[in-house]
Protein backbone atom coordinates (compact mmCIF):
# COMPACT_ATOMS: atom_id res chain seq x y z
CA UNK A 1 0.00 0.00 0.00
CA UNK A 2 1.26 3.49 -0.88
CA UNK A 3 1.85 5.83 2.08
CA UNK A 4 3.24 9.29 2.70
CA UNK A 5 6.93 8.77 3.60
CA UNK A 6 8.04 9.75 7.12
CA UNK A 7 10.57 12.26 5.80
CA UNK A 8 7.70 14.25 4.30
CA UNK A 9 6.04 14.75 7.69
CA UNK A 10 9.32 16.14 8.99
CA UNK A 11 9.57 18.53 6.02
CA UNK A 12 6.01 19.75 6.66
CA UNK A 13 6.73 20.49 10.32
CA UNK A 14 9.89 22.39 9.39
CA UNK A 15 8.02 24.35 6.69
CA UNK A 16 5.30 25.32 9.17
CA UNK A 17 7.81 26.36 11.85
CA UNK A 18 9.69 28.45 9.28
CA UNK A 19 6.51 30.53 8.87
CA UNK A 20 5.86 30.93 12.59
CA UNK A 21 6.96 34.08 14.44
CA UNK A 22 10.16 33.76 16.49
CA UNK A 23 9.65 32.63 20.08
CA UNK A 24 6.25 31.06 19.37
CA UNK A 25 4.59 27.69 19.96
CA UNK A 26 2.00 25.69 18.00
CA UNK A 27 -0.34 23.27 19.78
CA UNK A 28 -2.66 20.85 17.97
CA UNK A 29 -4.80 18.00 19.39
CA UNK A 30 -5.61 14.67 17.75
CA UNK A 31 -9.22 13.93 16.79
CA UNK A 32 -11.37 12.74 19.66
CA UNK A 33 -12.87 9.27 19.60
CA UNK A 34 -16.48 9.56 18.33
CA UNK A 35 -19.14 7.48 20.06
CA UNK A 36 -21.52 5.71 17.69
CA UNK A 37 -23.95 4.64 20.39
CA UNK A 38 -23.63 3.81 24.07
CA UNK A 39 -20.12 2.27 24.43
CA UNK A 40 -19.57 1.53 20.74
CA UNK A 41 -17.11 3.79 18.91
CA UNK A 42 -17.00 4.85 15.28
CA UNK A 43 -13.95 3.63 13.37
CA UNK A 44 -11.24 6.12 14.35
CA UNK A 45 -10.10 8.63 11.76
CA UNK A 46 -7.34 11.09 12.64
CA UNK A 47 -7.86 14.86 12.39
CA UNK A 48 -6.55 15.95 8.97
CA UNK A 49 -4.30 18.76 10.24
CA UNK A 50 -2.86 16.50 12.95
CA UNK A 51 -2.29 13.73 10.41
CA UNK A 52 -0.68 16.16 7.97
CA UNK A 53 1.97 17.17 10.50
CA UNK A 54 2.62 13.84 12.20
CA UNK A 55 1.25 10.74 10.47
CA UNK A 56 0.46 9.64 14.03
CA UNK A 57 -2.71 7.51 13.93
CA UNK A 58 -3.77 7.42 17.59
CA UNK A 59 -6.31 9.41 19.61
CA UNK A 60 -5.50 11.16 22.91
CA UNK A 61 -2.43 12.91 21.54
CA UNK A 62 -1.21 16.50 21.24
CA UNK A 63 1.44 17.93 18.88
CA UNK A 64 3.61 20.77 20.20
CA UNK A 65 5.95 22.59 17.80
CA UNK A 66 8.53 24.97 19.28
CA UNK A 67 10.88 26.57 16.73
CA UNK A 68 14.38 26.92 18.14
CA UNK A 69 13.83 24.75 21.24
CA UNK A 70 17.23 23.48 22.31
CA UNK A 71 16.03 20.00 23.31
CA UNK A 72 14.08 19.40 20.09
CA UNK A 73 11.38 21.34 18.29
CA UNK A 74 8.77 18.56 17.95
CA UNK A 75 7.14 17.34 21.16
CA UNK A 76 4.39 14.72 21.11
CA UNK A 77 2.12 13.90 24.03
CA UNK A 78 0.52 10.47 23.58
CA UNK A 79 -0.81 7.44 25.46
CA UNK A 80 1.64 5.24 27.33
CA UNK A 81 2.08 1.58 26.47
CA UNK A 82 -0.40 -0.47 28.49
CA UNK A 83 -0.44 -4.25 28.11
CA UNK A 84 -4.00 -4.66 29.40
CA UNK A 85 -5.53 -1.92 27.21
CA UNK A 86 -3.52 -3.08 24.19
CA UNK A 87 -5.02 -6.54 24.64
CA UNK A 88 -8.48 -4.98 24.20
CA UNK A 89 -7.85 -2.08 21.82
CA UNK A 90 -4.65 -2.81 19.88
CA UNK A 91 -1.02 -1.78 20.10
CA UNK A 92 0.06 1.74 21.03
CA UNK A 93 3.21 3.55 19.97
CA UNK A 94 3.98 4.85 23.45
CA UNK A 95 6.68 7.44 24.03
CA UNK A 96 9.46 5.27 22.56
CA UNK A 97 7.46 4.58 19.41
CA UNK A 98 6.57 8.28 19.05
CA UNK A 99 10.27 9.07 18.86
CA UNK A 100 11.45 5.97 16.99
CA UNK A 101 8.62 5.59 14.45
CA UNK A 102 7.04 9.04 14.17
CA UNK A 103 9.98 11.41 14.41
CA UNK A 104 9.19 13.19 17.68
CA UNK A 105 12.21 14.83 19.34
CA UNK A 106 10.58 14.39 22.74
CA UNK A 107 7.53 12.45 23.86
CA UNK A 108 5.58 12.53 27.13
CA UNK A 109 2.55 10.65 28.47
CA UNK A 110 -0.70 12.45 27.67
CA UNK A 111 -1.63 12.06 31.36
CA UNK A 112 1.26 14.41 32.26
CA UNK A 113 0.24 17.21 29.90
CA UNK A 114 -1.24 19.42 32.64
CA UNK A 115 2.10 19.35 34.47
CA UNK A 116 4.42 19.74 31.48
CA UNK A 117 2.70 21.87 28.82
CA UNK A 118 2.34 25.13 30.84
CA UNK A 119 6.14 25.03 31.28
CA UNK A 120 6.62 24.70 27.51
CA UNK A 121 4.22 27.58 26.79
CA UNK A 122 5.68 29.87 29.46
CA UNK A 123 7.98 32.51 27.99
CA UNK A 124 6.67 32.09 24.44
CA UNK A 125 5.19 35.30 22.99
CA UNK A 126 2.67 33.76 20.62
CA UNK A 127 0.49 30.61 20.63
CA UNK A 128 -0.75 29.11 17.35
CA UNK A 129 -3.74 26.79 17.74
CA UNK A 130 -6.81 25.53 15.88
CA UNK A 131 -9.05 27.95 17.75
CA UNK A 132 -12.77 27.27 17.52
CA UNK A 133 -12.61 23.83 15.94
CA UNK A 134 -12.39 21.97 19.26
CA UNK A 135 -14.08 23.94 22.07
CA UNK A 136 -13.13 21.40 24.73
CA UNK A 137 -9.45 21.63 23.82
CA UNK A 138 -9.72 25.45 23.68
CA UNK A 139 -10.84 25.35 27.32
CA UNK A 140 -7.88 23.15 28.26
CA UNK A 141 -5.53 25.56 26.51
CA UNK A 142 -6.94 28.52 28.45
CA UNK A 143 -6.56 26.53 31.68
CA UNK A 144 -2.86 26.04 30.89
CA UNK A 145 -2.47 29.74 30.07
CA UNK A 146 -4.18 30.65 33.34
CA UNK A 147 -1.74 28.45 35.26
CA UNK A 148 1.05 30.63 33.83
CA UNK A 149 -0.86 33.85 34.51
CA UNK A 150 -1.36 32.84 38.13
CA UNK A 151 2.42 32.78 38.52
CA UNK A 152 3.06 36.12 36.80
CA UNK A 153 3.86 37.72 40.15
CA UNK A 154 6.68 35.18 40.46
CA UNK A 155 8.10 36.26 37.09
CA UNK A 156 6.27 33.79 34.81
CA UNK A 157 5.63 35.19 31.32
CA UNK A 158 2.30 34.21 29.75
CA UNK A 159 1.95 34.57 25.97
CA UNK A 160 0.32 37.80 24.85
CA UNK A 161 -0.86 36.74 21.39
CA UNK A 162 -3.07 33.92 20.11
CA UNK A 163 -3.23 33.13 16.40
CA UNK A 164 -5.34 30.65 14.42
CA UNK A 165 -3.07 27.97 12.99
CA UNK A 166 -5.46 27.30 10.09
CA UNK A 167 -4.24 30.12 7.86
CA UNK A 168 -0.64 28.89 7.67
CA UNK A 169 -1.40 25.18 7.71
CA UNK A 170 -4.30 25.19 5.25
CA UNK A 171 -2.35 27.16 2.68
CA UNK A 172 0.38 24.52 2.90
CA UNK A 173 -2.15 21.72 2.45
CA UNK A 174 -3.45 23.33 -0.74
CA UNK A 175 -0.24 22.45 -2.62
CA UNK A 176 0.15 18.70 -3.10
CA UNK A 177 3.63 17.20 -3.19
CA UNK A 178 4.65 14.39 -5.54
CA UNK A 179 4.15 11.92 -2.66
CA UNK A 180 0.64 13.23 -1.99
CA UNK A 181 -0.32 13.01 -5.67
CA UNK A 182 0.97 9.42 -5.71
CA UNK A 183 -1.32 8.49 -2.80
CA UNK A 184 -4.25 10.32 -4.41
CA UNK A 185 -3.65 8.42 -7.66
CA UNK A 186 -3.89 5.17 -5.74
CA UNK A 187 -7.15 6.23 -4.05
CA UNK A 188 -8.46 7.24 -7.50
CA UNK A 189 -7.43 3.91 -9.02
CA UNK A 190 -9.26 1.88 -6.38
CA UNK A 191 -12.34 4.11 -6.60
CA UNK A 192 -12.35 3.81 -10.40
CA UNK A 193 -12.38 0.01 -10.08
CA UNK A 194 -15.29 0.28 -7.64
CA UNK A 195 -17.35 2.35 -10.09
CA UNK A 196 -16.62 -0.11 -12.90
CA UNK A 197 -17.71 -2.99 -10.66
CA UNK A 198 -20.97 -1.19 -9.81
CA UNK A 199 -21.65 -0.53 -13.52
CA UNK A 200 -21.08 -4.20 -14.32
CA UNK A 201 -23.43 -5.32 -11.54
CA UNK A 202 -26.21 -2.86 -12.37
CA UNK A 203 -29.58 -4.26 -13.41
CA UNK A 204 -33.27 -3.71 -12.71
CA UNK A 205 -34.61 -5.46 -9.61
CA UNK A 206 -31.57 -4.78 -7.44
CA UNK A 207 -31.57 -2.02 -4.82
CA UNK A 208 -29.35 1.02 -4.47
CA UNK A 209 -27.61 -0.66 -1.53
CA UNK A 210 -26.78 -3.63 -3.79
CA UNK A 211 -24.51 -1.32 -5.79
CA UNK A 212 -23.17 0.31 -2.62
CA UNK A 213 -22.08 -3.16 -1.49
CA UNK A 214 -20.12 -3.57 -4.73
CA UNK A 215 -18.36 -0.26 -4.07
CA UNK A 216 -17.51 -1.19 -0.48
CA UNK A 217 -16.15 -4.57 -1.55
CA UNK A 218 -13.80 -3.00 -4.08
CA UNK A 219 -12.67 -0.30 -1.63
CA UNK A 220 -11.71 -2.86 1.02
CA UNK A 221 -10.20 -5.24 -1.52
CA UNK A 222 -7.97 -2.40 -2.70
CA UNK A 223 -6.76 -1.69 0.82
CA UNK A 224 -8.90 1.34 1.70
CA UNK A 225 -10.08 1.27 5.30
CA UNK A 226 -13.14 3.38 4.61
CA UNK A 227 -15.02 5.51 2.09
CA UNK A 228 -13.89 9.13 1.99
CA UNK A 229 -17.52 10.16 2.61
CA UNK A 230 -20.98 8.60 2.69
CA UNK A 231 -21.52 7.00 -0.73
CA UNK A 232 -24.41 8.38 -2.79
CA UNK A 233 -26.24 5.73 -4.84
CA UNK A 234 -29.24 7.52 -6.32
CA UNK A 235 -31.55 5.84 -8.84
CA UNK A 236 -34.38 7.43 -10.81
CA UNK A 237 -35.79 10.59 -9.28
CA UNK A 238 -33.33 10.26 -6.36
CA UNK A 239 -30.58 11.37 -8.75
CA UNK A 240 -32.05 14.87 -8.50
CA UNK A 241 -31.25 15.00 -4.73
CA UNK A 242 -27.68 16.29 -4.53
CA UNK A 243 -26.68 14.68 -1.22
CA UNK A 244 -29.04 11.70 -1.28
CA UNK A 245 -27.93 9.00 1.19
CA UNK A 246 -30.84 6.63 1.87
CA UNK A 247 -29.47 4.19 -0.73
CA UNK A 248 -32.41 1.79 -0.32
CA UNK A 249 -34.66 2.34 -3.38
CA UNK A 250 -35.35 -0.21 -6.11
CA UNK A 251 -33.41 0.05 -9.39
CA UNK A 252 -36.01 0.23 -12.16
CA UNK A 253 -35.70 -0.53 -15.85
CA UNK A 254 -35.43 2.72 -17.83
CA UNK A 255 -34.02 4.78 -14.93
CA UNK A 256 -30.59 6.30 -14.53
CA UNK A 257 -28.47 5.65 -11.44
CA UNK A 258 -26.03 8.31 -10.19
CA UNK A 259 -23.19 7.14 -7.95
CA UNK A 260 -20.98 9.65 -6.12
CA UNK A 261 -18.41 7.65 -4.15
CA UNK A 262 -14.71 7.39 -3.41
CA UNK A 263 -12.36 5.80 -0.92
CA UNK A 264 -9.51 7.29 1.05
CA UNK A 265 -5.94 6.00 1.29
CA UNK A 266 -3.65 7.20 4.09
CA UNK A 267 -6.25 9.91 4.82
CA UNK A 268 -6.31 11.19 1.19
CA UNK A 269 -9.68 11.23 -0.56
CA UNK A 270 -10.87 10.42 -4.03
CA UNK A 271 -14.24 11.68 -5.23
CA UNK A 272 -15.84 10.25 -8.39
CA UNK A 273 -19.36 10.57 -9.81
CA UNK A 274 -20.68 8.56 -12.72
CA UNK A 275 -24.23 8.28 -14.05
CA UNK A 276 -25.48 5.38 -16.14
CA UNK A 277 -28.70 3.63 -17.20
CA UNK A 278 -29.79 0.81 -14.88
CA UNK A 279 -30.48 -1.41 -17.89
CA UNK A 280 -27.31 -0.48 -19.77
CA UNK A 281 -28.93 1.60 -22.53
CA UNK A 282 -29.48 5.40 -22.45
CA UNK A 283 -32.82 6.72 -23.68
CA UNK A 284 -32.72 9.61 -26.17
CA UNK A 285 -33.45 12.18 -23.43
CA UNK A 286 -31.00 10.65 -20.97
CA UNK A 287 -28.30 10.62 -23.65
CA UNK A 288 -28.94 14.26 -24.58
CA UNK A 289 -28.59 15.45 -20.98
CA UNK A 290 -25.62 13.15 -20.31
CA UNK A 291 -23.66 14.33 -23.33
CA UNK A 292 -24.33 17.95 -22.42
CA UNK A 293 -22.88 17.42 -18.92
CA UNK A 294 -19.90 15.59 -20.43
CA UNK A 295 -19.26 18.48 -22.84
CA UNK A 296 -19.41 20.92 -19.91
CA UNK A 297 -16.83 18.87 -18.02
CA UNK A 298 -14.50 18.78 -21.04
CA UNK A 299 -14.80 22.57 -21.33
CA UNK A 300 -13.87 22.89 -17.65
CA UNK A 301 -10.74 20.73 -18.03
CA UNK A 302 -9.53 23.15 -20.71
CA UNK A 303 -9.72 26.01 -18.18
CA UNK A 304 -7.60 24.33 -15.49
CA UNK A 305 -3.94 25.33 -15.79
CA UNK A 306 -1.41 27.56 -14.03
CA UNK A 307 -2.29 31.27 -14.15
CA UNK A 308 -5.98 30.60 -14.85
CA UNK A 309 -8.24 31.52 -11.95
CA UNK A 310 -10.41 29.20 -9.88
CA UNK A 311 -13.74 30.33 -11.37
CA UNK A 312 -12.86 29.95 -15.05
CA UNK A 313 -13.68 26.24 -15.08
CA UNK A 314 -17.06 26.89 -13.45
CA UNK A 315 -17.83 29.71 -15.91
CA UNK A 316 -17.05 27.34 -18.79
CA UNK A 317 -19.53 24.74 -17.48
CA UNK A 318 -22.24 27.38 -17.02
CA UNK A 319 -21.89 28.55 -20.63
CA UNK A 320 -21.93 25.04 -22.12
CA UNK A 321 -24.88 23.91 -19.99
CA UNK A 322 -26.93 27.06 -20.56
CA UNK A 323 -26.33 26.93 -24.34
CA UNK A 324 -27.24 23.24 -24.41
CA UNK A 325 -30.41 23.67 -22.35
CA UNK A 326 -31.57 26.36 -24.78
CA UNK A 327 -30.95 24.01 -27.74
CA UNK A 328 -32.93 21.24 -26.03
CA UNK A 329 -35.80 23.66 -25.32
CA UNK A 330 -35.46 23.43 -21.52
CA UNK A 331 -34.47 27.11 -21.25
CA UNK A 332 -35.74 29.94 -23.45
CA UNK A 333 -34.00 33.21 -24.27
CA UNK A 334 -30.57 34.64 -25.05
CA UNK A 335 -27.68 32.65 -23.55
CA UNK A 336 -25.85 35.70 -22.13
CA UNK A 337 -29.04 36.99 -20.50
CA UNK A 338 -29.87 33.56 -19.06
CA UNK A 339 -26.35 33.36 -17.59
CA UNK A 340 -26.60 36.88 -16.15
CA UNK A 341 -29.98 36.13 -14.55
CA UNK A 342 -28.72 32.70 -13.36
CA UNK A 343 -31.71 30.98 -15.00
CA UNK A 344 -29.54 27.85 -15.37
CA UNK A 345 -29.63 27.40 -11.58
CA UNK A 346 -33.05 25.75 -11.89
CA UNK A 347 -31.11 22.82 -13.41
CA UNK A 348 -27.49 23.36 -12.30
CA UNK A 349 -27.45 24.72 -8.77
CA UNK A 350 -23.98 23.86 -7.50
CA UNK A 351 -20.47 24.89 -8.44
CA UNK A 352 -18.26 22.94 -10.84
CA UNK A 353 -15.91 21.65 -8.15
CA UNK A 354 -14.01 22.03 -4.89
CA UNK A 355 -10.51 21.55 -3.52
CA UNK A 356 -9.61 17.93 -2.82
CA UNK A 357 -7.05 16.37 -0.50
CA UNK A 358 -7.16 14.99 3.03
CA UNK A 359 -10.69 16.34 3.31
CA UNK A 360 -13.13 15.66 0.48
CA UNK A 361 -14.04 19.35 0.52
CA UNK A 362 -10.46 20.27 1.23
CA UNK A 363 -9.08 23.33 2.96
CA UNK A 364 -7.77 26.41 1.17
CA UNK A 365 -9.21 29.78 0.25
CA UNK A 366 -11.05 30.11 -3.05
CA UNK A 367 -10.50 33.87 -3.11
CA UNK A 368 -7.43 35.90 -2.17
CA UNK A 369 -7.84 39.61 -1.57
CA UNK A 370 -11.39 39.44 -2.92
CA UNK A 371 -10.24 37.98 -6.27
CA UNK A 372 -10.63 34.38 -7.43
CA UNK A 373 -7.53 32.39 -6.57
CA UNK A 374 -5.08 31.80 -9.42
CA UNK A 375 -4.38 28.10 -9.97
CA UNK A 376 -0.85 26.84 -9.38
CA UNK A 377 1.00 23.55 -9.92
CA UNK A 378 0.10 20.96 -7.26
CA UNK A 379 -3.41 22.18 -6.47
CA UNK A 380 -5.96 19.34 -6.56
CA UNK A 381 -9.65 19.80 -7.28
CA UNK A 382 -12.78 18.08 -8.52
CA UNK A 383 -14.59 18.87 -11.76
CA UNK A 384 -18.26 17.95 -11.41
CA UNK A 385 -20.89 19.69 -13.55
CA UNK A 386 -24.42 18.33 -13.38
CA UNK A 387 -27.98 18.80 -14.64
CA UNK A 388 -30.96 17.89 -12.47
CA UNK A 389 -34.49 18.09 -13.83
CA UNK A 390 -36.83 17.87 -10.86
CA UNK A 391 -39.59 15.21 -11.14
CA UNK A 392 -42.22 17.90 -10.44
CA UNK A 393 -40.82 20.56 -12.82
CA UNK A 394 -43.94 21.65 -14.69
CA UNK A 395 -41.94 24.00 -16.97
CA UNK A 396 -40.51 21.16 -19.03
CA UNK A 397 -42.01 18.33 -21.08
CA UNK A 398 -42.73 15.18 -19.07
CA UNK A 399 -40.11 13.14 -20.92
CA UNK A 400 -37.32 15.18 -19.27
CA UNK A 401 -38.56 15.03 -15.68
CA UNK A 402 -36.63 13.08 -13.07
CA UNK A 403 -33.39 12.94 -15.04
CA UNK A 404 -30.35 13.75 -12.89
CA UNK A 405 -26.80 13.53 -14.29
CA UNK A 406 -23.48 14.42 -12.68
CA UNK A 407 -20.01 13.49 -13.93
CA UNK A 408 -17.11 14.08 -11.55
CA UNK A 409 -13.38 13.58 -11.84
CA UNK A 410 -10.37 14.53 -9.72
CA UNK A 411 -7.53 16.57 -11.24
CA UNK A 412 -4.18 17.98 -10.20
CA UNK A 413 -2.84 21.17 -11.78
CA UNK A 414 0.36 20.50 -13.77
CA UNK A 415 2.80 22.82 -15.54
CA UNK A 416 0.93 22.45 -18.83
CA UNK A 417 -2.69 22.02 -17.68
CA UNK A 418 -4.09 19.28 -15.48
CA UNK A 419 -3.74 15.56 -14.89
CA UNK A 420 -7.02 13.65 -14.56
CA UNK A 421 -6.48 11.17 -11.71
CA UNK A 422 -9.79 9.35 -12.16
CA UNK A 423 -9.70 8.65 -15.90
CA UNK A 424 -9.94 4.90 -15.32
CA UNK A 425 -13.76 4.87 -15.32
CA UNK A 426 -15.65 4.76 -18.65
CA UNK A 427 -17.32 8.06 -19.35
CA UNK A 428 -18.71 8.34 -22.87
CA UNK A 429 -22.13 6.93 -23.69
CA UNK A 430 -20.56 4.37 -26.04
CA UNK A 431 -17.99 3.23 -23.45
CA UNK A 432 -20.57 2.85 -20.68
CA UNK A 433 -23.03 0.95 -22.88
CA UNK A 434 -20.26 -1.33 -24.16
CA UNK A 435 -18.98 -2.13 -20.65
CA UNK A 436 -22.48 -2.92 -19.39
CA UNK A 437 -23.35 -5.02 -22.45
CA UNK A 438 -20.17 -7.02 -22.00
CA UNK A 439 -20.99 -7.63 -18.32
CA UNK A 440 -24.49 -8.85 -19.24
CA UNK A 441 -23.09 -11.22 -21.87
CA UNK A 442 -20.68 -12.70 -19.32
CA UNK A 443 -23.45 -13.07 -16.73
CA UNK A 444 -25.65 -14.85 -19.26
Amino acid sequence: MIHIPKAEYSRRRKALMAQMEPNSIAILPAAAVAIRNRDVEHVYRQDSDFQYLSGFPEPQAVIVLMPGREHGEYVLFCRERNAERELWDGLRAGQEGAIRDYGADDAFPITDIDDILPGLIEGRDRVYSAMGSNPEFDRHLMDWINVIRSKAHLGAQPPNEFVALDHLLHDMRLYKSAAEVKVMREAARISAQAHIRAMQASRAGLYEYSLEAELDYEFRKGGAKMPAYGSIVAAGRNSCILHYQQNDALLRDGDLVLIDAGCEIDCYASDITRTWPVNGKFSAEQKAIYELVLAAQEAAFAEIAPNKHWNQAHEATVRVITTGLVKLGLLHGEVDELIASEAYKAFYMHRAGHWLGMDVHDVGEYKVGGEWRVLEVGMALTVEPGIYIAPDNQNVAKKWRGIGVRIEDDVVVTKSGCEILTGGVPKTVAEIEALMAQARTRAA
